[in-house]
């Protein structure tokens, strides 16, 4: 169980992703970015060690705001290999120096991620201890377990990002959200599973949309 701590960062998330988001091919939005958190969850780490957030952030530096799903690790100490994926360092008021990561490059928010989808874990409140965030859903329709050992990088797109696994199943998230219409499934035509979610849109109503789609067979 992850303990969420109230204390203070030095960058905070936001600071650092204000200069981050602009480097990402997904992203299409100004040089920078006039970042606000608008929601998200998180996930436990079995062995206590790595916060994992997948948080929302809203820009609304252009014309419209544009609202950004960005997975996140944070980590004790630099994570090997993941150089490419580092988004930036923190002073975490009760954990000390933090290295904070895109997820997608995590293999232990990966797996958790998998995880979520097959119903073998729970999304947790962002900000509240040891609370189930109720808003976000799930699915999953294969024959048994996915696999969990991602061996192939993550991929980023205009689209989004790309996780695929070495059965042939492809996880892609869904990086800029669009908010579905009320009543609508999240589930995406032809995808084996999923992951949606909620956030705060800029005059005060909560969307939902999908963040994650699980299709087999495919790579793209």
């Amino acid at each position: 169980m992850a303990i969420i701590h109230h204390t203070t960062l030095k960058p905070t998330k936001l600071e650092l992703l204000t200069t981050w988001l602009p480097t990402r091919p997904w992203y299409g939005g100004a040089e920078e970015p006039r970042l606000a958190k608008a929601g998200g969850f998180r996930l436990d780490d079995p062995r206590g060690e790595v916060g994992i957030e997948l948080m929302v952030a809203t820009d609304d530096a252009g014309a419209e705001p544009v609202s950004y799903l960005v997975p996140l690790t944070y980590r004790g100490a630099p994570l090997d290999g993941a150089e490419h994926a580092l988004v930036g360092t923190m002073e975490h008021g009760v954990l000390g120096h933090r290295w904070a990561y895109d997820g997608c490059h995590d293999p232990v928010l990966v797996a958790q991620l998998w995880a979520l989808i097959e119903g073998r874990v729970q999304a947790q409140a962002q900000s509240i201890t040891d609370t189930v965030d109720e808003e976000v859903t799930r699915s999953y329709t294969g024959a048994g377990l996915t696999s969990t050992q991602v061996t192939a990088p993550a991929i980023d797109d205009p689209d989004g990002t790309r996780l695929a696994a070495p059965d042939g199943t492809t996880l892609r998230l869904h990086r800029v959200l669009r908010p579905a219409p009320d009543g609508a499934s999240l589930l995406p035509e032809g995808a084996t599973g999923h992951v949606g979610g909620a956030w705060q849109l800029p005059d005060g109503t909560r969307a939902q949309g999908l963040f994650a789609a699980l299709h087999t067979g495919a790579r793209d």
